[in-house]
């Protein structure tokens, strides 16, 4: 059932945005409000320069305007979605997220009164020199204050920031260069205030400021004046009041919200037998956290992902319509009409659910938890390969026979993909599943698994001949190849847990391999592995195949190992 939250300039979608807005807005403040102090570790003159770019860009009426609205709307926000989860069980991550952002203006509001609002109110002197004096040497209690407040507002940050970007092509390949900074940034911070309060602890520092000066700006401008600091008080008072007023007024929004939902609750039942009532509102995913059943949910419950989509066992028609963000996330993953996300989905009645992509609950896997690899989307490159013929090569065979000759397979095969840049993903019996672009580019993927291919297929040729005396037939290979969106995640049970892929591109790839076997081929691939792999497939013979679950015809190619050459030519 939708509601005004759902469209317009209240939809979920506008509100994420700006709540991302706003943390950007305020994470770029405090990079360079770090970087100005890291510039302490040259000297305070060095520091109080930057400060001077530092204020001209932030105190300006359209730089104050912007920061100070930063704040407001990520704060009104951050309480409103704090209202609006109906569970507080929640993994570990996101309940440091929220602790350490409710924590930042407790920790901050002295320091705001201190630099920003005294000095515009009494012209205070607002320099590093006057700042740091007066947490180093006047008050030490406050400059660590302050420095457990710098580390809690970069953690905050910094969790925030992850949570946006992991889902980005990119980032992988980045995120130890952004640790590396993430690390280095706030440790320099710290040092640079650590220089400049010991420098100007000194008995010889000769200040920026006047001694006289410095200790006249103390006793007269705000110290020494009792009206002063009456109104600094009333200040203080009314910021730590709002903020409290307005944590406790969710709290108690919450708890008179919890008390009328304990008459209007439904049931949530799963496929193990589970059953979890909770109130009417409360998405299938909170059911499941409030149940103490592991569910995936990658992305935190924001909808930007589908590692926590689950299937409606019974009628999906009569469920509230998916909004504008869960709709977009289903049609990217080209989800049935019964798959919805369960972060999303708000049932109005009682609803059976199958999660697609969960765990099995286990001693060494906590509720609410997240594994170390959950399933992420990727494109990737999927080959299968297998022994042609296998079970007559090997029925008059003896056991260590059979051995000897698959492990010989698995060597030729698993060392191939790893030099044309692949994963192995798994054997099973004389098959074989690689993964290619986990780290690489679609393009790449494809090339390097049409590589390991041709490497797989000439070694099998020189295995056959070597052994051609003890077979009784010719040693084959067949080889499938397909490109396209998977579920890439760690999988398994207890200690049994493996990097590996699920989903239609995994099966369209198996298809392909029992297709070689069919034509008589060693490598069918598909066309989207050949059109970004760049390979020249003029004069390769092509068919259109029909693969089980898909309503269109496939298009591949079919290579023989007797063809002169193969597609690439020199380009992987």
């Amino acid at each position: 059932m939708a509601t005004i939250a759902d469209s317009g300039i209240f939809s979920g979608r506008n509100i994420r945005r700006a709540r991302l807005g706003s943390g950007l807005v305020m994470f770029t403040f405090v990079v360079l409000h770090l970087s100005n102090h890291a510039l302490g570790l040259i000297s305070v003159a060095a520091a109080d320069d930057g400060r001077r770019l530092f204020v001209a860009l932030w105190r300006n009426p359209f730089g104050t305007l912007i920061f100070y609205s930063a704040i407001f709307i990520h704060i009104a926000l951050v309480l409103r979605s704090l209202y609006m989860r109906r569970s507080l069980v929640m993994p570990n991550g996101e309940m440091a997220q929220i602790v350490l952002g409710l924590a930042i203006p407790l920790l901050l509001i002295d320091h705001v009164i201190g630099t920003r609002i005294v000095h515009e109110l009494y012209r205070y002197a607002d320099n590093y020199e006057t700042v740091v004096r007066q947490l180093w040497i006047l008050s030490f209690g406050n400059g660590i204050r302050q420095a457990v407040a710098l580390i809690v507002v970069w953690t905050h940050g910094c969790i925030g920031l992850h949570f946006w970007l992991r889902y980005r092509p990119w980032y992988d390949g980045l995120a130890p260069l952004l640790l590396a900074l993430a690390i280095l940034l706030p440790v320099l911070s710290l040092l640079g205030f650590i220089e400049m309060g010991r420098t100007i602890a000194e008995p010889d520092y000769e200040g920026l400021v006047d001694t006289g000066r410095y200790q006249e700006n103390l006793n007269t401008r705000y110290y020494s004046d009792p009206h002063a600091q009456r109104q600094i008080v009333m200040i203080r008072a009314g910021l730590y009041g709002s903020f409290s007023l307005a944590l406790l007024s969710v709290v108690a929004a919450r708890t008179r919200r919890k008390w009328k939902e304990r008459t209007d609750q439904i049931v949530v039942h799963y496929p193990g037998g589970e059953t979890i009532k909770v109130p009417r509102g409360f998405t299938v995913l909170e059911a499941s956290r409030l149940g103490g059943l592991p569910h995936y949910s990658v992305c935190g419950g924001k909808g930007q992902c589908s590692t926590c989509r689950v299937q409606i066992l019974g009628d999906y028609q009569r469920l509230p319509q998916p909004d504008q963000l869960e709709q977009k996330t289903l049609e990217r993953i080209n989800a049935a009409p019964d798959v919805r996300l369960a972060c999303q989905l708000r049932p109005d009645h009682d609803i059976t659910v199958a999660p697609l992509l969960i765990p099995a609950t286990e001693t060494a896997l906590p509720a609410n938890t997240q594994e170390t690899s959950p399933g992420r989307e990727r494109e990737i490159a999927v080959l299968f390969c297998d022994i042609r013929n296998f079970t007559s090569l090997t029925e008059t065979r003896l056991p260590f026979d059979i051995v000897f000759l698959l492990n010989r397979y698995f060597a030729l095969v698993g060392k191939a993909v790893e030099q044309a840049g692949g994963r192995i993903d798994k054997f099973i019996g004389d098959g074989a599943m690689a993964l290619f672009g986990i780290g690489a580019s679609p393009g790449e993927a494809c090339r390097q698994a049409l590589k390991a291919a041709e490497t797989i297929t000439s070694e099998i040729e020189k295995l056959g001949a070597e052994l051609a005396d003890e077979l009784t037939i010719p040693l084959q290979i067949a080889i499938g190849i397909h490109f396209g969106p998977a579920v890439v995640g760690t999988m398994g049970y207890g200690r049994v847990r493996n990097l590996t892929a699920v989903g239609d591109t995994v099966n369209v790839a198996s298809r392909l391999e029992n297709a070689a076997k069919e034509f008589g081929a060693a490598l069918v691939i598909s066309e989207p592995v050949a059109d970004l792999s760049g390979a020249d497939m003029r004069g390769i013979e092509s068919r259109d195949i029909s693969v089980r679950g898909r309503a269109l015809p496939l298009k591949v190619y079919v290579i023989h190992k007797e063809r002169a050459g193969w597609p690439l030519n020199g380009k992987a």
